[in-house]
């Protein structure tokens, strides 16, 4: 096992985390048996959201009894204080437990501070005050926002994109986190499914000593996947090398972060969702992606002006408008199954 300090909280955890976003698409009875596999394997960090239908309750279930064996981490996308207070009161219910170790802001727009009208802030450190929660972090999928919450100091962990298929822009990130003794942790691990090689990517995060990834688990196999890189710290191979370096010369190019700032789209297109729609059919609970909302948000490709707006806003540098066309298309043939 791989133990590191999680950035300046003092809490010590295994390199290795649990994202558990996709339990989101397994009965509660499989949900406990791969959450109690992953604690009995030495994973101790567990990430979910309020915003993950019922993935919280699901971890409360599985967790009952060794709740002091396990460091949770859940998420507010609240936009007041005040919801974001109601939030809490629901996880903590769910989670069935009376405080939440690291406790986030669920992909704000900006970067909440204390004294905001929002009032966001002052209500995690009211929270924190009461013992809720441990300690205030944040997620985001701007680099702009997350340079801000770096450079602010009011944050104990940034949660960012991050795999070996990351750009020098998300690794600027990581390196200002390490320099200020901020936690980094990475979503999305697998780059949103682009990403095949479980071995592969757990071999290149052992290489990137301050980053804990959370490996989004659905299945028993991807669970023992990263249960072996756990037992013994995967190394980095000729062979996992080449997959890597294949994947950054096919995919890197095509992998929409979902950061929103190709917005707002002209012809009224949500970009951000719509450019990486394939993704989501197939990391989240695919019935809400394919509701009558989301096919007429889709359908609205069809009035792409061609601009280029999107595309030459994107920081990544993607071809915008062929994502949407290739999107819009698989979405058609996966509505036509």
């Amino acid at each position: 096992m791989t133990t590191i300090t999680l950035g300046g909280t003092g809490i010590q955890i295994e390199k290795n985390g649990f994202g558990c976003l996709p339990i989101q698409r397994i009965s509660q009875k499989e949900a406990a048996y791969l959450l109690r596999k992953a604690v009995d394997g030495g994973m101790n960090y567990f990430d979910t959201a309020r915003s993950y239908s019922d993935s919280e309750e699901k971890i409360g279930y599985a967790f009952q009894g060794i709740r002091d064996k396990v460091i949770l981490a859940t998420k507010s996308h609240a936009k007041t204080g005040q919801e974001l207070k109601e939030h809490l009161e629901t996880s903590l219910r769910n989670l069935r437990t009376d405080y939440i170790d690291i406790y986030q802001f669920h992909n704000p727009a900006f970067c909440p501070k204390p004294g905001g009208e929002d009032g966001l802030y002052d209500a995690a450190l009211e929270a924190k005050a009461q013992g809720k929660i441990g300690h205030i972090s944040i997620t985001n999928h701007r680099l702009a926002v997350a340079h801000e919450a770096i450079d602010s100091g009011l944050y104990a962990t940034l949660q960012f994109p991050y795999s070996y298929l990351a750009g020098p822009q998300e690794q600027e990130l990581v390196d200002k986190c390490q320099k200020v003794g901020m936690g980094f942790i990475a979503m999305k691990g697998m780059a949103g499914g682009l990403i095949r090689s479980g071995p592969a990517a757990a071999a290149w995060m052992a290489l990137q000593p301050t980053v804990v990834p959370i490996w989004g688990v659905q299945h028993e196999w991807e669970l023992d996947q990263f249960l072996s890189a756990v037992r013994e710290t995967p190394a980095m191979t000729e062979e996992y090398q080449q997959i890597i370096d294949h994947d950054r010369k096919e995919l890197a190019g095509d992998f929409c972060r979902g950061c929103g700032y190709c917005m707002p789209c002209p012809a009224g297109i949500e970009i951000n969702q719509c450019a990486r729609m394939s993704l989501m059919l197939r990391r989240a609970p695919e019935a809400s992606w394919l509701s009558d909302q989301w096919q007429a948000e889709m359908k609205k490709i069809e009035n792409c002006l061609h601009c280029n707006q999107c595309k030459s806003k994107c920081p990544y540098g993607l071809d915008t408008p062929r994502l949407l066309a290739e999107n819009y298309q698989d979405y058609k043939t996966y509505l036509a199954r």
